[in-house]
């Protein structure tokens, strides 16, 4: 999952961070995982992350889960928690930043010849973007500066994102730890489409409720 969101962030964009760098960042950053602080680093990964970081915090936890199952969910706890705090941060960067910080970290990423027309209707569907964002493969960074930008209500932003989060990165404790190892090549190959569909189906059955309602 973690290399599907790498390359969601950065393959076919002009703007984006030359690949080689953030391959050799990314190997860095596994490294990460067998340090013996490795569980505040792994809180600050997930915390800039989500604001200005472009590797996703999973590039530790998916290894540290695997080398201590029995920790697996205070890791989730620990990414979910700090995740959260720093999509606050790019929230506010959006929000009272935008021109000297949010507007050349969206160009760094390559968003910025859509951002004008995508902050739009932002508000309209803002809880399901945050969620969706939270969940998948597409950049939550972007979306937290986006929140921001376009005065997304507060706590909209906190309990969107909280659920987002927690469910990502719970799921994939829960999995590594029932499965093992053996289960790491799907999670790193197709947890983001799931994840997808679920968001799909999940926002389909809204709309079912409301228009029988």
């Amino acid at each position: 999952m973690e290399q599907a969101e790498l390359e969601n962030d950065t393959v076919g964009r002009k703007n984006a961070i030359p690949q080689n760098m953030l391959g050799r960042l990314y190997i860095r950053i596994m490294s990460l995982s067998k340090h013996r602080h490795a569980m505040k680093a792994l809180a600050a990964v997930s915390f800039v992350e989500s604001s200005v970081f472009p590797i996703p915090p999973d590039a530790m936890m998916i290894p540290m889960v695997l080398a201590k199952p029995r920790n697996a969910f205070w890791i989730a706890t620990v990414c979910t928690v700090a995740s959260v705090l720093g999509g606050l941060l790019g929230y506010f960067i959006g929000y009272g930043l935008w021109e000297t910080v949010g507007k050349p970290l969206v160009e760094m990423y390559g968003y910025d010849e859509n951002i004008s027309e995508f902050t739009i209707r932002y508000n309209d569907w803002g809880a399901w973007i945050v969620f969706t964002a939270g969940i998948t493969p597409f950049p939550y960074k972007v979306i937290t500066i986006a929140s921001g930008l376009t005065r997304l209500d507060l706590t909209i932003f906190i309990c969107a994102s909280i659920l987002s989060r927690g469910l990502r990165f719970f799921v994939v404790a829960a999995l590594l730890y029932r499965f093992g190892e053996p289960i790491r090549t799907f999670i790193e190959g197709n947890l983001g489409k799931f994840a997808l569909l679920f968001v799909l189906s999940l926002f389909a059955g809204f709309v079912l409720i409301k228009w029988l309602m």
